[in-house]
């Protein structure tokens, strides 16, 4: 199995962004700080460390030579000349405890450099005192204890380098922050305009902002809104015309049949002139879309039973297996249209229709379910398509001019969602809507 790199990466323009941002600072920030320590601060501690340690050993060589002798001429010297203060501890011994500094490399160059320039056993802290370093030689007799300023034995300016070096990067990465934020914002903004304007929400209040490209980007969007609307007007207006000039010669010809006297003959013509006006229903449904109507909160909850009333009307035994209070928002009036339509496609092709709702985390499913005769997985985006009419055992009602799950589809995935066809447990269908909670 071959790694991959990409998969453990950000998704987010933002997180991507600061990445691209943080990520070299971050990488330069640390080879300094790496420099610096290893050049220039743990260098200079280590040199004054040895020379406090070469100190240490000269003051103890010379107490040792005078016997203990003159001991306050030679801790009056030590005071004045290198900056130690010297206490000589008669019957004194070493303590066994030992404290650790945090920065634990203080301990070990200091140790180093005592090892180095002492024969004597000797024992120091470097915590005891903020701003002093207790060192203690046993020697004969006693112990000589030496008070050393921290800044003696240490580089003291490694915590200062470290929080200048903090600071600036803490003040990048807010400025990045903020930066990068403002770049996202107008990118998710187009996406979300995008997205509310494919599900048929106004967005009247999206305006281009942000970079160049940005925005060349979204008075892109804008133009696109605006021609896919006049495009929509005027189908709609068409489709106006259009129905008016067809419904009046077809009202006039049933007034005619109404007046002819009883035949076979009025009664075949009846029978295409219904099924032209249903025609026409679905031509100009398909058409119009989702045209005129706003979207809103939608009780899904009390469609569904709504639908199942209507189909006990009709002589449908409709069963219905349903959550309490799914609502999603829609176009009650299209949402209902294309749930009728494959309700309606079930109890054309099967007995046994059951619908059912359920929430599914972010999303609710909405279930319809036959025991016909099925559509072979093959055939069934064909079957998405308009005016197409499979040859099968599927279609075998002659009703309709197969726009039913064209102008479901087109309905569902106009508000987010998605429609898809799939083996029932009934034996037949199963139309499974998912739509967004």
């Amino acid at each position: 199995m071959r790694f991959s790199l990409k998969r453990y990466l950000p998704k987010g323009l933002f997180q991507r962004s600061l990445l691209i941002i943080v990520l070299p600072v971050a990488l330069m920030q640390g080879a300094v700080t790496w420099a610096f320590f290893e050049q220039h601060w743990r260098t200079t501690t280590a040199r004054l460390s040895e020379n406090i340690a070469g100190d240490v050993a000269l003051i103890v060589k010379m107490h040792q030579r005078s016997d203990g002798e003159d001991f306050d001429q030679t801790a009056a010297l030590a005071f004045t000349t290198l900056g130690l203060s010297v206490e000589h501890r008669e019957s004194d011994t070493l303590p066994t405890t030992r404290r650790t500094a945090f920065f634990r490399v203080l301990d070990r160059t200091l140790r180093r450099a005592l090892a180095g320039k002492l024969s004597e056993p000797f024992w120091f802290d470097t915590t005891r005192y903020p701003n002093y370093v207790d060192i203690r030689v046993e020697t004969e007799g006693g112990v000589l204890r030496f008070i050393a300023a921290r800044d003696q034995v240490f580089a003291t300016t490694g915590h200062i380098f470290v929080i200048w070096l903090s600071g600036a990067t803490l003040l990048l990465l807010t400025v990045a922050i903020l930066f990068i934020r403002n770049q996202v914002k107008p990118i998710r903004q187009l996406a979300e305009a995008a997205e509310a304007f494919g599900r048929g929400q106004d967005v009247e209040r999206f305006k281009p902002a942000g970079a160049r490209e940005v925005r060349q980007a979204a008075s892109a969007f804008l133009d696109m809104r605006a021609r896919l609307k006049r495009h929509m007007e005027q189908r709609t207006q068409l489709l106006a015309g259009v129905s008016h000039d067809l419904r009046t010669p077809l009202t006039r010809l049933r007034l005619q049949l109404a007046l002819m006297p009883d035949s076979p003959e009025r009664d075949a013509a009846r029978s295409d002139i219904a099924e032209m006006e249903a025609a026409l229903e679905e031509y100009l449904a398909f058409a119009r879309g989702q045209a005129g109507e706003e979207p809103g909160p939608v009780d899904l909850t009390a469609l569904c039973e709504t639908l199942g009333d209507d189909a006990a009307r009709q002589g449908v035994d409709l069963r219905l297996d349903l959550e309490e209070a799914l609502t999603v928002q829609a176009r009650e009036g299209a949402l209902k249209r294309a749930l009728v339509n494959l309700v309606q496609n079930a109890a054309a092709h099967g007995q046994d229709v059951a619908l059912s709702a359920r929430r599914q985390g972010p999303r609710i499913e909405v279930i319809i379910d036959d025991d016909g005769p099925g559509i072979d997985p093959e055939l069934r985006e064909d079957a998405f398509r308009p005016f197409n009419r499979l040859d099968d055992s599927r279609n075998a009602n002659h009703t309709g001019v197969g726009l039913g799950l064209a102008i479901a589809r087109d309905t569902v995935r106009a508000h987010g969602g998605e429609l898809r066809l799939e083996d029932s447990p009934l034996g037949g269908l199963r139309a499974r809507v998912s739509l967004p909670a």
